[in-house]
């Protein structure tokens, strides 16, 4: 005689591979959710690493007016800046503006700001957020911050002016040689000689060489190198000055 199928509490049989129908179904049920949860997380996950030019531009939309849809202003520069939660005078904001090749201190234009932040890969605030280590690394590569310090002559100067005014150069220096030994020294003699009411590229220029192979105490300094003027009378003014620098030799 053939052995007796097992049957339910129902009385229905069942074989000994069959799942009770509750079960099957709080099975699929878990299963379905679980892979809808998956693949929801692939999706945003794509969402978040993807690049739109769209959401960029309306991003972008945010800090203009409807006067000037086009350039994004002082006003607009400053609720951008409290957006990253960055200081304007960061030095990472320069950073950003050398990315973006914005030819003027506190504006965007729209075609700048794609251009530097397609470069970037970033369409919202975020994601810019998360990239703001990455660009004050860059300032430890010489020729990054070379670039960038070369850049920044042109950026920051008055158009109507081919030299960037003195005061100018001073907050500039602050942001990019903030440790400079010599700097303040710098800025006080700049400030202080009339005759040096702007300071041209090549002075520019040179103020960072100087800052690189000079010491704090001068010993290094060439009488007979090629320095512009301006640093040459500096170092006399240093010496006559400060009793803790060295006469010249």
């Amino acid at each position: 005689m053939p052995r007796s199928s097992k049957r339910t509490r129902s009385g229905a049989p069942t074989s000994g591979n069959d799942v009770l129908p509750g079960a099957t179904s709080i099975d699929e049920h878990h299963h379905h959710k679980r892979s809808r949860n998956s693949s929801l997380r692939r999706h945003l996950k794509a969402e978040d690493t993807s690049f739109s030019v769209k959401k960029c531009l309306s991003w972008f939309k945010e800090y203009t007016s409807v006067s000037e849809p086009d350039v994004l202003g002082p006003e607009g520069m400053e609720k951008f800046c409290a957006d990253l939660g960055v200081d304007p005078e960061n030095v990472v904001m320069l950073v950003i503006a050398y990315k973006m090749g914005a030819k003027q201190m506190g504006f965007f234009t729209q075609e700048e700001w794609l251009k530097g932040l397609t470069e970037l890969q970033c369409d919202n605030v975020h994601k810019l957020q998360n990239k703001l280590d990455y660009l004050r690394n860059l300032l430890n590569d010489p020729h990054i911050f070379k670039a960038i310090y070369r850049y920044s002559y042109d950026f920051a100067r008055d158009k109507e002016q081919r030299s960037l005014d003195t005061e100018v150069a001073g907050a500039l220096l602050g942001v990019l040689l903030p440790r400079w030994a010599l700097r303040a020294a710098l800025c006080e003699f700049i400030a202080r000689e009339r005759r040096y009411r702007v300071v041209n590229r090549d002075q520019w220029c040179n103020i960072l060489e100087f800052s690189r192979t000079v010491d704090a105490h001068l010993a290094s300094y060439d009488a007979d190198g090629a320095w512009p003027v301006m640093l040459d009378e500096f170092v006399e003014w240093l010496r006559a000055n400060d009793s803790s620098m060295p006469p010249a030799s």
